[in-house]
């Protein structure tokens, strides 16, 4: 019999191997943690993405840089996924969580140039992980909603670096003041709270409106442009003839014919209205539509109105105003009815919004964001939506730690003398797992301008001599008291970032064969036609 090559896959097929497979993976995570190194901290730089229709985005904001890029390569693919976790679960700390796993997969390649096996690399990081997690809680301090300060101290925390450090305390203020007011027994829902933009004045003229604001307009200009003393009926059926769902034709021979049936159109339109009256409401938000006469009868009987409003604002209104969504008609009465002090429409510049104002203990609130450009508005609305998941997040758990790199300093000095007691080639795993920790202070030291390496020694120094708070404040560039400066995180941040990047560093060591049918011009890793990335010095 003759040798005969068995081939297994088509031709188009790649296949990495072993140690390429490992190094190509480790290689594009790396990348993907360097593209956002540099927005770490307050002195942290920003991003300019440019999409393939030219509209700009800035931000120094890991998960919005990450979406907004087109990355191909698998594992970066992966290094994505972490920052999109800790959006979703925390509202912060991306580009903490994608760092760490970037310098995890870079410190396990000096364990495998020492032939030293993945699965061990593996162990040891995962003890590392729930050493470091129980670690933490053992650091961490308990806060309350009482604590208005401390509070106010993980909002500005959260808003430094995102180009709101000029109205930073205003912001603060807001986001403290808006999470208590939708808070019930410890628990915030963030969907609660509804940020607004509003194009005109600068970033300080930022306001929590007690109430909703809506980017709608009323449907009539004969209708008031304001209302005191509302009485806010929400209803999610049109206020209009429906049309038939099946094929209908109506055969009219005559005038009046035709009369009678317009007139009993503008009958059933006028019942409706009448309803709308009699229920005492004089503000009506629709889901659905409005009908011509319908707006006019509206006008008529001096009621503001609004169509089409979504159903998550429809829900919002309800939760200000105490007012009940009806679906029926026949349900519109005055147990039903919401109140607020005012609804008002205001322009502002090109902006037509619709104001609901003056809610007794509204659970649904609104962040009303001003700014010059849209871009501004853009990124002052990312820190405080960061700013928001902070503080709901400190609040859920009712524990925070020291920022400022002092929390992960501590961490990597308590595992570093954990790995002491552990036997067997785990422990240089849990070694360079404390050294991953310290890349946070690294970085938040070189975006500063300062010496990475004098702050290191310094801090390390200080951890030493039994100062397990001490942290850098880049305000000042001075290694100080975290807590005495202010600078104060949610534990949920750490442990979460931890989590994410142990599991994607894991996951990706553990690849020892990578076989993709793309063809060689659509893979690897980069930046698609999409966006273009560049650094706004």
């Amino acid at each position: 019999m003759t040798d005969k090559p068995v081939v297994l896959m088509p031709e188009d097929v790649q296949r990495l191997l072993g140690k390429d497979a490992q190094r190509n993976n480790i290689l594009a995570a790396k990348m993907v943690a360097e593209v956002v190194k540099t927005t770490l901290g307050p002195k942290g730089m920003d991003k300019m993405l440019v999409s393939s229709a030219n509209d700009i985005t800035i931000t120094n904001d890991g998960v919005t840089i990450l979406e907004e890029m087109e990355i191909e390569h698998p594992a970066a693919k992966m290094m994505v996924e972490i920052a999109r976790t800790q959006e979703s679960e925390v509202g912060d700390g991306t580009t903490t969580a994608v760092m760490l796993a970037g310098k995890l997969l870079e410190n396990a390649e000096k364990l495998l140039d020492k032939r030293i096996h993945p699965t061990v690399i593996t162990k040891g990081y995962r003890i590392a992980s729930e050493k470091a997690k129980e670690i933490l809680h053992d650091l961490a301090l308990k806060i309350t909603t009482e604590d208005e300060d401390v509070l106010r101290q993980i909002a500005m925390t959260a808003m430094t670096g995102k180009g709101a450090e000029d109205a930073k305390e205003i912001f603060a203020d807001i986001v403290v003041k808006a999470v208590r007011q939708v808070e019930e027994n410890g628990f915030v829902d963030l969907d609660d709270i509804k940020i607004e933009k509003s194009r005109g004045e600068g970033i300080r003229d930022t306001e929590l409106i007690q109430g909703i604001v809506l980017d709608k307009e009323r449907v009539s200009y004969d209708m008031p442009s304001r209302v005191a003393g509302a009485k806010v009926a929400l209803i999610d059926f049109p206020l209009e003839i429906k049309n038939p769902e099946i094929d209908t034709k109506i055969s009219i021979t005559s005038p009046e014919q035709l009369q009678g049936f317009v007139a009993q159109e503008e009958r059933a339109i006028n019942e409706m209205v009448e309803s709308v009256k009699r229920s005492g409401a004089n503000v009506l938000f629709c889901q659905k539509g409005i009908d011509d006469f319908a707006q006019y009868l509206l006008s008529k009987e001096g009621i503001y109105a609004c169509r089409r409003v979504s159903r998550s604002d429809m829900e919002k209104i309800s939760k200000a105003t105490k007012g009940r969504i009806v679906s029926n008609i026949n349900e519109l009465s005055e147990g039903v009815i919401g109140n607020a002090d005012s609804v008002e429409e205001i322009k502002k510049g090109g902006d037509v919004l619709t104001y609901i104002k003056g809610c007794r203990n509204p659970k649904a609130i609104t962040i009303l964001v001003h700014g010059g450009t849209e871009h501004v508005i853009d990124e002052i609305k990312r820190a405080i939506t960061d700013s928001l998941g902070d503080v709901a997040c400190a609040l859920k758990s009712g524990l925070v730690v020291p920022g400022g790199g002092a929390i992960e300093i501590e961490l990597a000095r308590k595992l570093r003398d954990f790995s002491q007691g552990l036997s067997g080639r785990e422990q240089l795993a849990v070694e360079e797992f404390a050294s991953a920790l310290e890349v946070i202070p690294i970085t938040l030291a070189e975006n500063a301008g300062m010496d990475p390496i004098d702050v290191l020694t310094e801090l390390k120094s200080r951890h030493d001599a039994g100062e397990k708070y001490a942290g850098l404040n880049l305000f000042t560039n001075k290694v100080e008291n975290a807590l005495d400066a202010g600078i104060i995180e949610p534990l949920k941040i750490k442990t979460q970032a931890i989590d994410s990047s142990t599991d994607v560093s894991i996951m990706i060591l553990r690849i020892d064969d990578v076989i993709s049918s793309k063809d060689k011009s659509s893979g690897g890793f980069g930046v698609g036609k999409r966006n273009r990335l560049g650094e706004f010095e």
